[in-house]
């Protein structure tokens, strides 16, 4: 039954991220795939953060939230891949920058997430 939950969550997030990438952005800079990884470091540690220590969270709804909505939202194989592209065409500070920022800004989304978990 789990699997049924992480594919239905896992095509709910390709679906979010792939509207994400219709958004007309005029830049080199792959400022969508940083917002999105940001926004799903947000929801993947609010979703950590609520189901911590809580008994009466569904294992089902963390399967479909954390594996299948993030895992397929998400996208650290296209970050791995536009950081390569920069660093390969020489663009040696937008790449560090990309991959300074996606770092730095998604741990912080998830210590972000997790502290708004305990609002809730």
């Amino acid at each position: 039954m789990g699997f049924l939950f992480v594919a239905l969550g896992g095509a709910l997030g390709a679906v979010g991220r792939y509207a994400i990438s219709l958004i007309p952005v005029k830049t080199d800079f792959p400022l969508l795939t940083l917002l999105t990884n940001i926004a799903g470091a947000i929801l993947i540690g609010f979703v950590v953060g609520v189901a911590a220590g809580r008994e009466n969270v569904s294992q089902n709804a963390v399967l479909f939230w954390k594996t299948g909505v993030c895992g397929g939202f998400t996208t650290f194989s296209t970050f791995s891949l536009e950081a390569f592209q920069l660093l390969e065409k020489k663009a040696y500070i937008p790449g560090g920058l990309y991959i300074a920022l996606s770092v730095a800004c998604c741990l912080f989304g998830i210590y972000c997430g997790r502290k708004l978990a305990v609002l809730v």
